[in-house]
């Protein structure tokens, strides 16, 4: 049985020297270490030797078991530190080649022009506020002197969910909203920025767009207010040269109302194909709040008044830019969107 011991000894040692992986040294523990392994079937024969040779066949096979795993180990760690500087070689970089450059996100143009647009508002002492793109015709129309049936709706349907419920066409009934929550409270001053969704598709007109209004109620607003604040805002957006220009229009929840222009930002006013050679461009939509909106939110008319003006994002975003096709913003070509 000594001699036995002696010549598995020899044999695993070579077999484990020559081992090149790690499932090969498994199997050789399994083979001589395992629950069959061959030095387990030493020590569990151990009743059937001699009682003179059972001390010291048994000193020498646990010996050798013990020896056996640390050479497993061993040669386990050999071959991994081998397999990592193989890898090394392999994968070795070259810190003198240039990195792998790879694209920086921007923010998209209406993202920009958006936070501007906040930021200018902001300064003129607005606050910002958001209300639920999904909203009721209460809010949508009625509640701004669009009554049902009022010709007005046609220039701003939109889409219903059902026949109280849609898409809001404007974020005017953020304007609303917040006036039914503050009234009796004075002053109110806030701009709603959001998107809203129309039934128009063009080259100037999207189904889904951003637009900002904006909302200033306390005693005694005039039209001059008006003016001077959309006088602050083209110059802060256009540059100082910028001038506006206010037209008689029509708008159910303003009286009166106006149509604001500026100078053409392509010819800065001299004429150009831009303007149809007048020196402005439209620009947004104002006028002094309805009585009837003042009296619906919780305000008398005859205490207070009121301004309130909107404004496409979309439509500042092109001027800003001079981009001619407002679907050009929703491509998601990076082409496009880079060079801003």
């Amino acid at each position: 049985m000594l001699k036995k011991i002696e010549e598995l000894e020899r044999q695993a040692k070579e077999t484990i020297k020559a081992a090149t992986d790690p499932k090969a040294l498994d199997d050789l523990k399994i083979r001589y270490l395992g629950k069959r392994g061959e030095i387990t079937a030493i020590l569990r024969s151990m009743g059937q030797q001699p009682e003179d040779m059972k001390p010291l066949i048994g000193q020498k096979a646990n010996e050798l078991k013990d020896q056996l795993e640390g050479l497993i180990e061993q040669k386990r760690q050999e071959l991994e530190e081998l397999h990592r500087a193989q890898k090394w070689e392999e994968e070795k970089l070259d810190v003198t080649l240039p990195g792998t450059p790879f694209l920086v996100g921007r923010k998209h143009p209406i993202t920009t022009v958006m936070e501007e647009l906040k930021d200018i508002f902001i300064g003129l002492g607005f606050q910002v506020a958001e209300g639920p793109e999904v909203e009721w015709d209460y809010y949508s129309f009625e509640a701004l002197n669009i009554p049902v049936e009022h010709p007005a709706r046609d220039m701003q349907d939109s889409f219903y969910i059902t026949s109280k419920i849609l898409l809001r066409p404007h974020t005017s009934p953020v304007q609303v909203r917040v006036m039914e929550e503050k009234q009796p409270e004075l002053p109110v001053r806030i701009i709603a920025p959001g998107k809203v969704f129309r039934r128009d598709d063009d080259a100037t007109h999207s189904p889904m767009f951003h637009q900002i209004e904006g909302l200033a109620v306390d005693r005694g607003i005039t039209f001059a207010h008006l003016k001077g604040t959309l006088q602050v805002f083209a110059r802060e957006m256009f540059g100082e040269q910028q001038n506006i220009r206010l037209r008689p229009s029509y708008f159910p929840f303003t009286e009166p109302s106006a149509e604001v222009d500026i100078s053409c930002v392509m010819c800065e006013g001299e004429g150009c194909r831009t303007c149809e050679h007048t020196g402005w461009l439209e620009i947004l939509g104002a006028g002094m709040v309805h009585p009837n909106v003042l009296k619906i939110s919780g305000y008398d008319p005859a205490e207070v008044t009121g301004f309130a003006f909107g404004m496409g994002i979309e439509r500042i975003a092109m001027l800003k830019y001079g981009i001619d096709d407002i679907r050009l913003f929703y491509v998601n070509d990076h082409r496009m969107l880079s060079q801003f």
